[in-house]
């Protein structure tokens, strides 16, 4: 393109206003072409009128986003360990936070936070954004229901750009940084243009950040084959409570039943050699072996197949104990109690909200579910089970399980997460029912639920 004027000395800037030297202020250009050209006499706009559309856009975006109110949340003011968060959720929160920097430094691919409400997914994601536009990096940063809402006023009359400069900007952002997906909308206009804007960026691998209080698995098909592709996704999910409301009050403590089972330890439990067969025997040997490795060092799943009085219940009990005894977070409950629990929040008397109460369940340190197969068969807590067992596999969080059910009549979404091998140990007690009228322990509890002495 051949600029009329190019060649003429720059105006001084210590005494006017400065002024284009291309345009010398006008902000269009004809083009240098001949004559019968279709662009012949045609008026294009000049660089610096396409610097300052630029500028005005991205003021937009900005104004949009409302990052000037998030200007204090930044690297620098947050809280790495929470507010009265348990030590290994406070890890955790740690671990988040070293990745929300690095990407900082070196935004590339995509970053999903996942956490529930409070936990400081937004303040880890505003840092960000501060970070990178301080250093002269167009991000944007904007909630997605304004995102959406910021879209649609480009329909308006006195709109100052038009809908498709609006979405460009949005799209081809340097660095893009969502917060809240998920709490907009659902209308297939939103999810068009989610979809639109997701996917280009996907093609075009584009530096973007995402937070979300949902589980993956509850998004548009569309929407989730992009945010779960591990080769341009970084998925982190943040286990602490939410900052504004930790401590002490309504402990998840208040929903174990263990006190009832404090004197199962694995001291005390008897395989029951005087009374069941030599495989009988070693297969009780080997469930107690098992579980007292798992109960010094927690890691994936394990599941406890048996019958009524087989010792299931007596081993992750035992497990339980001798976490707690460490002062290791852990909740033993009956599954069915737990639902309970979750029922109750919905009274308007609960003084804790089911949000909050589910969020400590799933998310708490070593989750002991006794008598899975024992509670009600509705599809509100086959629902509720499901989503529980969901979030604890996808973030690999220790859990028990004991059942009376044959692994075949296990509801088939949670039986596809146990059969994970991977992840899931499967011990299958096949010991009859003890005596009626035995005790089942041969010495007696030792003191501290089992810790005073070695596992071995």
């Amino acid at each position: 393109m051949g600029d009329t004027g190019a060649n003429d000395p720059p105006v001084d800037a210590e005494n006017k206003p400065e002024v284009c030297p291309i345009c010398k202020g006008v902000g269009y250009l004809r083009r240098n072409v001949p004559v019968g050209h279709p662009d012949f006499g045609k008026l294009v706009p000049c660089r610096c009128k396409v610097k300052v559309w630029e500028k005005q856009h991205h003021e937009g975006l900005r104004r949009a986003g409302n990052l000037d109110v998030l200007e204090r949340m930044r690297f620098a003011t947050f809280l790495k360990e929470g507010v009265g968060q348990r030590p290994e959720i406070a890890r955790n929160l740690g671990r988040a936070y070293e990745t929300c920097q690095e990407f900082a430094m070196r935004p590339e691919g995509w970053l999903v936070l996942k956490g529930g409400y409070g936990c400081g997914k937004t303040h880890l994601v505003a840092a960000i954004a501060n970070y990178l536009v301080e250093r002269g990096v167009p991000a944007v940063f904007i909630v997605v229901p304004d995102l959406l809402d910021f879209l649609r006023a480009a329909y308006a009359p006195d709109s100052a750009g038009s809908y498709d400069e609006r979405f460009d900007r949005v799209r081809n952002a340097e660095v893009l940084i969502l917060d809240d997906l998920g709490t907009q909308s659902s209308t297939p206009w939103a999810q068009e243009k989610l979809f639109q804007i997701f996917n280009h960026r996907y093609n075009r691998m584009l530096p973007t950040v995402i937070t979300t209080n949902l589980e993956l698995e509850q998004f548009d098909p569309r929407l989730r084959s992009r945010l779960t592709d591990p080769g341009l996704v970084n998925v982190v999910t943040i286990l602490a409570e939410d900052f504004r409301g930790s401590g002490p009050e309504h402990s998840i403590a208040e929903l174990s039943s263990l006190a009832f089972l404090a004197d199962k330890t694995f001291d005390n439990f008897d395989p029951r050699s005087a009374e069941v067969t030599r495989d009988i025997y070693n297969e009780l040997q080997k469930a107690l072996k098992t579980c007292q490795d798992f109960a010094e060092n927690p890691a994936g799943w394990l599941l406890l197949l048996g019958g009524y009085g087989s010792g299931k219940t007596h081993l992750a009990a035992a497990i339980a104990n001798y976490r707690l005894s460490g002062s290791y977070p852990t909740l033993f409950v009956a599954v069915p109690d737990l639902l309970d629990h979750l029922r109750a929040t919905y009274s308007p008397a609960s003084p804790i909200s089911y949000d909050k109460r589910f969020e400590q369940i799933r998310t708490t340190e070593l989750l002991v579910l006794d008598d899975l197969g024992a509670q009600s068969a509705t599809p509100w807590a086959q629902e509720k089970l499901y989503q529980l067992f969901n979030y604890r596999y996808n973030a690999h969080l220790p859990t028990v399980i004991t059942t009376a059910l044959p692994f075949e009549e296990i509801d088939p979404r949670l039986r596809a997460r146990l059969m994970d091998e991977s992840l899931c140990q499967v011990l299958k007690l096949s010991a009859p029912s003890y005596a009626p009228g035995r005790k089942e322990t041969k010495s007696p509890p030792a003191r501290g639920g089992g810790r005073g002495k070695r596992l071995s």
